[in-house]
């Protein structure tokens, strides 16, 4: 996954991760409305870089120009789904996210109040299912055309 170039066929093992938004409040605890006179949420993380980003200057130092999880709010909506520091968005809501500017980005994770996500995270670790079983990712090799199963 290091060095990736935008645009270029990717190979990986890819965690689906849904985050259901907050309700952003004031400190009164109502209801905090946008501009646009839509209800406003959160979601409990900050994102850096981005195609239009100079990732050799990231103070993470992030090996390409894709969308990174920088920040996670404590106890927030990302915390309680799973999403991580350093972790990759690959697809936010059925948006690629390996060719998009950052502004697009915070554009589409600012759209709906949930967020169906793939995100691609190094070593990807078993993660329990509530079932007790261990989860099954699946990566699908473009130049292969065929499934790679992990346990």
């Amino acid at each position: 996954m290091a060095g990736h170039n935008a645009g270029d066929p990717l190979e990986c093992f890819s965690i689906p991760i849904v985050l259901h938004k907050d309700l952003d409040r004031d400190d009164q605890g109502n209801p905090m409305v946008g501009q646009d006179g839509k209800q406003r949420y959160r979601c409990g993380f900050k994102i850096g870089g981005g195609i239009d980003q100079d990732n050799t200057k990231s103070p993470q130092g992030y090996p390409d120009k894709g969308i990174y999880v920088t920040f996670i709010h404590e106890n927030g909506p990302a915390a309680r789904c799973g999403l991580q520091v350093h972790d990759k968005l690959l697809q936010v809501n059925g948006h690629d996210f390996t060719v998009v500017t950052h502004k697009k980005a915070v554009e589409y994770i600012q759209r709906k109040p949930v967020l169906n996500m793939l995100v691609y995270r190094r070593g990807v670790p078993q993660l329990p299912r509530q079932d007790g079983q261990q989860t099954q990712f699946q990566s699908f090799s473009q130049n292969s055309q065929e499934f790679i199963q992990g346990q």
